[in-house]
């Protein structure tokens, strides 16, 4: 297992009963940049049992963090969600991903586009001071079923908002807008429903979609990524990669467990 590190589980918070978040402790030779993922896991009988999970935390941060959903009969999550403080984990040492900052054009706005536990590399993007220095904006759309499930996403831009250093940045330039599609709530409705009808965009006073100045990351269920995909390809938005910067990106690694 040359290319895992050993970590140690320092906190496990659950959200709900489908969702938690957990750190643990980082390697000093561990480098990534945000918005990466990298292969996490458990030694199950003797042998690694691993899963691509973005890191939800910045590259400068001391610990590392996951946000993840609990699958009942899932090989892994049934035992992550087991979890406590003390606890070993595998932590891959090789993070990669598309959802990178390097592969978008200049631009005004940077719309951060996720359903269930695809926040979790955009809260990564929303920790590092890079993003604020290249957009004037960045905008963070958390889609969910029910209420409750949002509860991670507006801990952490709460936190982001009073943070000593971020907060003078995040409290103009942080754009949060969560949404429900289960229950009653001030924002309703599917992701691409919103964006196509133009309400996301008068809730939050911004013009609607332009190549020319918004750019856009895609993380989350295959539906929404189709769907958004289609609708942003319709508007002349062109999909990015490495070494090839465009207006928008998709992670096409994993889809929400």
């Amino acid at each position: 297992m040359s290319n895992l590190n050993t970590e140690t589980v320092l906190e496990v918070r659950h959200w709900t009963d489908r969702l938690f978040s957990f750190t643990a402790t980082r390697d000093a030779a561990f480098r990534f940049k945000s918005g990466q993922f990298t292969m996490i896991g458990l030694d199950v009988n003797e042998k690694p049992l691993l899963r691509a999970y973005s890191l939800a935390c910045a590259p400068y941060e001391e610990t590392l963090e996951f946000f993840s959903i609990k699958v009942p009969e899932g090989p892994l999550t049934s035992r992550l969600q087991m979890l406590r403080p003390g606890d070993p984990i595998l932590v891959g040492r090789r993070p990669t991903g598309t959802l990178l900052l390097d592969n978008l054009k200049p631009g005004k706005r940077l719309y951060l586009l996720a359903t269930g536990t695809g926040l979790a590399p955009f809260v990564s993007i929303a920790r590092d001071p890079e993003a604020y220095e290249r957009f004037e904006h960045i905008v963070l759309v958390h889609g969910c079923r029910e209420v409750a499930e949002l509860a991670y996403g507006e801990d952490v831009v709460a936190s982001l908002k009073a943070h000593d250093v971020l907060g003078e940045y995040a409290s103009t330039q942080l754009l949060h807008y969560p949404t429900v599609t289960r229950e009653p709530f001030r924002n309703r409705g599917r992701v691409t429903d919103l964006m196509e009808s133009g309400r996301l965009f008068a809730d939050l006073g911004l013009p609607d979609l332009d190549p020319a100045h918004d750019r856009v990351m895609l993380c989350g269920s295959p539906q929404m990524i189709a769907d958004t995909r289609a609708l942003l390809e319709s508007r002349r938005f062109a999909e990015g990669a490495g070494h090839r910067p465009e207006t928008f990106v998709v992670e096409k690694a994993f889809a929400e467990r």
